[in-house]
This record gives C-alpha cells, structure tokens and sequence, in this order.
C-alpha cells in the first residue's frame, strides 16, 4: 500500500524557512499535491486593537500606502549593503553556488525514468526533467525536458512558480497522469492543471482547479479527491484558511458539482484528502481531519460511512511494509496491557482491520532512547528503512519483521557522522537513494542494496569552499532550568580564544523541526573562510530529541526556547569563542519569532540579527492568514491567560523606543501567504518612528522562502552576509578586505 496524504498540516503550515545556512531538502518530484490556497482576507481587529496600532495599514499586502513604504525601505536598505565592500563578491560567490550546474540532481524513480527539477542562470523558473536511470547513474545524464516552465510563463504571461507534482499509474493502466501545482509567484496558493506524464503535455480538457490552498488525491484517472476553497471567496474555509471539507470529483463534471464526502469544522485546521493503493490494485480513501496543528483523525471513506482510524490523535499514520501499517507516536498510548511512549514506531495489521473495521494488536517497531527521535520510515519495493536522528546526527535503520523475534533493526552504512535522509523510495521501485552531508562534507547521494544492506556512493558534490583547517564540535550549554542545550559549532582549528571570533549562531525552536548537521556553500565561502565561526542551536522546541524536547516549549512555557538560546549564546561568550560586538544571530519563520525575541529581551548580547519571514506580532498572529492554525504551538490570544503569556514575549509589543538595540535587518515576501509580511512591516516601522536604524528587504515575489529563483535567492543571500560582515567583523579586517 503507497499512503498518500496531500497537503498534510505540518508541512503546510509553517516549516522552517529556506536558507542558504540551511540547505534546502533535495528537489526531488513531489507525490503528493501541494498545499496552497487562495489568500485569505485579513480580519480586522477590534476598535481596542485598532486604537492601539496605528500600523495596521501595512498589513494591507498590496495597498498602496504600505508598498510606497515597502519600495522606500527596500530602495535604502539595498543601496546601503550593496556599498558594503564585500557585497559585490558574495553576490557574484552567491549566484555562482545558486545556478553552477555542479549540483546533485535529485530525483526520483517511475517505471525505470529518473525524474529531476532543474534550475539555473537560464533556465530561471526551471525545468521539470527526465532521465533513464542507467543515464542517471552516469557523469552527464542524457536529460529529456518534461516541461519548461520558463516557456509556459512566457507563453501564458504568466509569473508561474513550480510548486511539485501529484502522479498516477494505478496498477494494469498504460499511462501515467499527473497534476502539475503552479504557484503565481511563489504563494502557498496554486492552480493544479492535470498533466498527461508519456506525452508530456497538459491533457486537452483535463481536470483544471482555481488558485486556492488545496490538496488532491488520485482514486483512479476519472475520479479525484479534492479538498478546496469551495466557493472561492474563502467562505468554505476554516479559520486557519486552510480546506474545510472533501469532495468527490468525477472527470466531465464541473468542480462545483463535486460531492462532498465529509466536512469539518471551521474552527479545524484544515481536511485533506488521501488515498492508498493496496497490493491488490483496492484503491481506499479517506480525509485527515486536522482539529488543531498537533492532533489529527484519519477518516476512511471508501467503505461509505466515515470510519476513523482507531490511533491517537497525537499520531502519524505512515506507509506500510508487508502489510504492516506504521504509525508514530506523539503521545502515549495503551492498547489492552500494552503500553507505548510519545516518540515510539508502532504498526499494526492493516488487512485485519480494513475486514474487521476494529484496531488489531498493535507492536513495538522501535523505541528511540532520550537521545533519539524517529524522522521517519520510507518503503522500497524490498525494504523497510527508518531514519532517526541519533544525538542530532542522522542515521538510518533497516527494519525486518519476524513471527518469532518481532521487530529488528540493523544499521545501514553510512559516510561519517552528519545528516542523512532518505532521498527516494517507493514501494514499486526497487531504487533507494539515500542523502548525506555534514558541515564540512559536501552532499553526497547513496544507493541502498537491498540484497546486501549496504549503500554506494552514486554522486556526490566537489568541495564548495575550502575546508582546510576547519573543525566541528559539538557542546553544551546549561539552560536557565539546568537543561543541557547542545549545539554545534564550526571554525578555523587553532583560533585564539580571546572573543575576537565573528560568529553567527542560527537557530529555529519551533514545531518539532529538527536543525541538524548540513553543508552550505554559502556559509562556507562567505563566512567560514573569511575567519567567521558558525553555529547551529539544537534548543527545544525542535524535534532533535523526539516530541518531547517540542513539547516541553509549548504555549506557555515557550519561554524554554528563548532561554536556552540565550545559553547558547552566552556559552559561546563564556568558552571565549565571540564577544557581543562579534555575535550576531539569524532565524527565519518561527525562527523570525525567536530573532524578534532575542532583539528585545537581550539585546545586549548580540550586535547583528537577521529576522526573516518573521512572525512578530503575537497579539495578532492568528488573524493573519494561516496565523490561526498555530494556537496550538503558541497560545491563543483570545485566551486571557494565554494572551497574558504571549504579551511577555511578543516583540512587536516589547518594542522598547528607549532601548539600546543592534541594527536588525528584516527579510520578508510580498507574495508570502502563509507567515503574513505585516509582521515585519510593522515591527520595521517602530523602528523608524523611533528613530533608530534598521534594514529592511521585502522581495515582491518568493513566498514563504522569500526568493522564487535561484538568482532571487543569491540576491538575498548576498545581502543578508554582507550586512553580517559589517556588523560582524572587526573594522581592521573589513578595510583590509576593502582595500584587495
């Protein structure tokens, strides 16, 4: 059985920002339709609220006063940093790692092809492409371009982004069709258009959806499960503005007319459809019902009456392996006289309960000590493999179930001691690829045998900077609590520890993402090999150590994450590494909230902070587009004493006009439909009105990762260490450097 849940809440609400520090996943064909929908309208506040911020006008997207402001402060903003001296050389360094074609091209396998998406300095919007796998596994791969995208913009006079696509072969048919996810300008919300894969070309009167967030799944090439903005005004969505309800859509009808096979609540996050492709060729489906950010039911459909799966709703159903139904634990739960922990892989007979419609017994697959997490487990034609991090690194499981002995592991090979993920598998190929990178180890893409449990090297990447002489450590900090917070840290082997080090400290802390190791060229040239060290925090809030290092920063006691990267970088004080003058922080998305924190409650202890795609206004988040849908990680305002926390935290209401701050620089998107451009409009304005100095950059396209194109990308990239070297290092070394 292929599980195939479209648009599922945790990726399609708020993961963490794409940066160069850290490197995007590998751009693999997406199976599963994206989730996007239409932008959704941005409640007003009440008369109080309305009184009380006099900037709500820049919450207006595309109003006309608040984008005079967003050109002005663009049009400083770049004219300072591209005088700094060294910005014309990371754009050059920037674009050059951006569009080199030296790059992995990740993909994954259907009936034999290789299927990739490429983008470079021509092909700017990039190509979705193909391949033979004995092609694939050579130096220059003969590659058969699939669709230009470049060349439907121009055709259609369009701005399209490629957001993925959701393809069918059901068992027995000749072809395979697809639904190809555009998004106008990068927006969370798209358009599906159904796409015919063999002949290459969008089908003459196929299945045609309007710009919404939206998830689907294939019943069979008729027959498609929508979850939508029925009536494209945003009256059919939930509060978080995300599907409210799933429908049945027959080829020929219009979409209108779809029937609607079960309907939340609007109070829910969001319903989205998913379907399953059983060993037979039995396609079951059904809709998963996110009635907050962290707890889920997944309904059944496909026997006529709902039936929900009987799992936790702190769970996540995955795929199956030899008719074993894996699911992951969020909280604990017992089943009879077993019991099982938050963070264990449990898994249970499907075909046993599809006949009997009751939970069969349920087994242990694997239980991560407390210094593990499980990432996953991915299903090949042969294997069952199970990626986990092991204190932070990655390392990847075979499973193997026995009647006699249950559930064993055996450790797969791997490079050294860095991330690795799974890369590709399905259960119709027999193909694994497996990805590693660390810090100093460029990425690497691994073939699995199943036959031998071993892995090969397949590709991998030439050194993207010079990593002579550079060490990794990892270390501790104590959190104000006595919590051992670790992190790592890169530098030049030898430094003097006398707190003259620039040094940059990432960190994210939010909705189980796990920061682990990963090797960025950009880092590397633009920041490591000017003498700069680099450090990644593992605070809570992540998913470094399973759901209970996330869990322990929830609501209330979020105040865990701030202090524990306070620790962090007070330690690196402490050790000698940086002082405050040569600190300086960075953090995007939920990370853009830990920066806005950091700038207020301790500003004496950093002196550059780079704020992307923030959150920022925590009075007001959840009525900002998919804001609504975060209650559960945050708080809810309109809950007095989950709005009394959030008022100690929030950084657009701690903005102190008398207080001493380093200069922030602010990125963010006009086009990001998911973490609202308000928040950094307006937190930007305090400044301004106070008086003090700031950067600001609000790229017109980009979406949530606030850059559409590789060139974007390199732009912004650019800016963002340029601004970190004048900030950063010493005044001596930055003339020096100016006058080369």
């Amino acid at each position: 059985m292929r599980f195939t849940l479209t648009a599922v809440a945790a990726g399609a609400l708020l993961a963490a920002c794409t940066t160069i520090t850290e490197p995007q996943a590998p751009e693999t064909e997406i199976e599963e339709a994206v989730d996007a929908t239409t932008e959704v309208a941005v409640e007003p506040a009440d008369t109080a609220a309305t009184d009380a911020d006099p900037y709500l006008w820049l919450e207006e997207v595309e109003g006309e006063a608040a984008l005079a402001w967003v050109n002005t402060q663009n049009n400083r903003s770049l004219a300072a940093i591209k005088d700094i001296s060294v910005y014309d050389d990371n754009y050059a360094m920037a674009l050059d790692l951006a569009t080199s074609n030296d790059r992995i091209p990740y993909g994954s396998v259907r009936d034999g092809m290789v299927y990739n998406f490429w983008q470079d300095e021509t092909n700017v919007r990039g190509l979705w492409r193909r391949t033979t796998l004995e092609s694939y596994k050579t130096d220059n791969p003969d590659w058969e371009t699939v669709l230009d995208f470049d060349k439907l913009s121009a055709d259609e006079d369009k701005n399209w982004v490629f957001k993925g696509s959701n393809c069918f072969k059901p068992q027995g048919a000749d072809k395979t069709l697809c639904f190809v996810s555009l998004s106008d300008g990068g927006k969370d919300a798209v358009i599906n258009r159904e796409f015919d894969l063999d002949a290459k070309a969008f089908v003459d009167g196929g299945f045609v959806t309007d710009e919404a967030k939206q998830g689907l799944a294939w019943i069979d090439h008729d027959t498609v499960l929508v979850g939508t903005d029925w009536g494209g005004d945003g009256s059919t969505l939930t509060e978080s503005g995300y599907p409210s309800s799933v429908r049945l859509w027959k080829r020929g009808e219009a979409l209108a007319d779809a029937a609607e096979l079960y309907a939340g609540q609007a109070t829910d996050v969001g319903v989205w459809p998913w379907s399953s492709e059983l060993d037979d060729g039995t396609m079951i489906y059904g809709a998963v019902e996110a009635d907050t950010f962290f707890t889920s039911t997944y309904w059944l459909l496909s026997d006529g009456e709902p039936l929900a799966f009987p799992i936790p709703q702190k769970s996540s159903l995955g795929s199956d392996y030899k008719g074993w139904q894996f699911i992951t634990l969020q909280e604990d739960w017992t089943v009879g006289t077993d019991s099982f922990k938050t963070g264990d892989l449990v898994a249970f007979n499907l075909q046993q309960f599809l006949d009997t419609k009751d939970l069969p017994p349920v087994e242990l697959v694997f239980r991560a000590n407390d210094r593990q997490a499980v990432n996953g487990v991915s299903v090949s034609k042969s294997a069952a493999l199970l990626s986990i991090n092991d204190n932070v690194a990655g390392k990847i499981l075979r499973l193997e179930h026995d009647d006699t002995a249950g559930w064993t592991t055996t450790d797969v090979s791997l490079p050294g001691t860095g991330q690795a993920g799974i890369a590709f598998a399905d259960e119709d190929e027999e193909t694994v690829f497996i990805n590693y990178e660390g810090f100093l180890s460029p990425d690497s893409l691994l073939t699995f045998d199943a036959a031998n449990n071993t892995t090969a090297a397949l590709k991998s990447l030439p050194s993207k900077f010079d990593a002579d002489g550079l060490v990794v450590h990892q270390k501790e900090a104590t959190s104000k609590d006595g919590t051992k917070i670790p992190y790592f840290v890169v530098h030049r082997e030898g430094i003097t520890l006398d707190g003259s080090t620039p040094t940059l400290l990432y960190g994210y802390g939010g909705f189980e993402v796990s920061m682990r190791p990963s090797y960025s060229g950009g880092v590397g040239r633009m920041w490591l090999e000017r003498g700069g060290a680099y450090v990644l925090a593992n605070i809570r809030g992540g998913g470094e150590f399973g759901p209970s290092w996330h869990q322990a920063g929830l609501k209330g006691n979020r105040q865990r994450i701030y202090d524990d990267f306070i620790a962090v970088g007070e330690d690196l004080i402490e050790i000698g590494l940086t002082k405050p003058e040569h600190l300086g922080i960075m953090g995007g998305s939920n990370g853009g909230l830990l920066m806005g924190v950091m700038i207020t409650q301790r500003p004496d202890l950093w002196n550059a902070v780079v704020i992307q795609v923030p959150l920022l206004d925590m009075l007001r988040y959840h009525k900002l587009l998919a804001g609504a849908s975060w209650v559960d990680e945050y708080g809810n305002p309109d809950i007095p004493e989950e709005r009394a926390f959030l008022e100690t935290i929030s950084p657009y209401q701690n903005f102190d006009a008398a207080a001493d701050y380093p200069v922030p620089f602010f990125v963010t998107s006009t086009k990001d439909d998911r973490v609202h451009p308000g928040h950094a409009r307006k937190m930007a304005k305090l400044f301004e009105d106070a008086n003090k100095p700031f950067l600001y950059y609000e790229n017109i396209d980009g979406g949530h990762s606030a850059a559409a194109n590789q060139k974007e990308r390199a732009k912004r990239t650019a800016l963002e260490f340029s601004y970190l070297y004048d900030r950063l290092f010493p005044q001596d070394v930055a003339s020096e450097d100016a006058g080369e």
